[in-house]
């Protein structure tokens, strides 16, 4: 990243292999992050975010944070410096609306020089206008919940039971419970599910079918699929993706 004591804003155009892993680090300039093709997952304190095709993630200066890349990542991204005034103060998702889509793409492929200035206040108003709830998972600090945690994500299907987890991490059942409450705020129930429907909105986002996802991240059904995804994100899965 370059020197933005003299800039206000610098965009980058940049591609990535599927699995790759960009360790923790941070920037001195607050970063929106965007894929005009792929997704990414964000660790970001102490959350997961899920970033297909149409959301970007506003990181803040000096937020340490790291990325993978799920599938092939065409990744745009600017950095504003902290001689912007107004960036936010903290994470935020946002809905990348077709303005600031090409904002990112020109700013990234090294034009709009002249125009800096103004796509720095058009961006930030983009960020304020297009926030949206996150998508994300929490990432627990307690070792044991961390591996049931990371465990979902790779294998979202399994359907071993919280007994089963109970015993496989020493666990009693009941402490299990409290457990995963206290470090995730969700319930076992709530846990998988959610991390059911964030898996599941990357699949979508590669074309995937609404039916082949839904029994890929372990659901019987394709209505029982639908009917976890509105809980989570308010929407039917074909309503989520013809917005983004």
């Amino acid at each position: 990243m370059p020197n933005l004591n003299r800039l206000d804003l610098v965009g980058f155009a940049l591609t990535y292999p599927a699995d790759t892993e960009i360790a923790p680090h941070t920037h001195p300039a607050g970063q929106l992050i965007h894929a005009i093709s792929g997704a990414m997952r964000v660790s970001a304190n102490d959350m997961l975010w899920m970033l297909p095709v149409g959301r970007a993630l506003w990181i803040p200066a000096d937020v340490e944070h790291a990325i993978r890349c799920e599938g092939e990542v065409g990744m745009r991204t600017v950095y504003l410096s902290p001689a912007c005034q107004g960036t936010p103060p903290s994470l935020q998702l946002i809905a990348v609306s077709a303005l600031a889509r090409e904002m990112l793409v020109r700013l990234a492929e090294g034009g709009a020089n002249h125009l800096k200035p103004a796509f720095a206040a058009v961006l930030l108003s983009e960020i304020e206008a297009g926030s949206i709830a996150p998508f994300c998972l929490p990432i627990p600090a307690e070792p044991r919940i961390a591996e049931l945690a990371r465990a979902l994500r790779k294998d979202p299907a399994s359907r071993r039971s919280i007994s089963a987890w109970a015993k496989r991490l020493g666990f009693s059942e009941r402490n299990l419970i409290r457990t995963i409450r206290q470090e995730t705020g969700m319930s076992f129930r709530e846990l998988r599910r959610q991390t059911r429907v964030m898996i599941a909105i990357e699949r979508l986002a590669t074309g995937q079918s609404v039916t082949g996802v839904a029994w890929d991240v372990g659901f019987e059904t394709p209505s029982a699929f639908i009917h976890a995804f509105r809980v989570v994100t308010g929407v039917t899965p074909r309503r989520f993706m013809a917005n983004i």
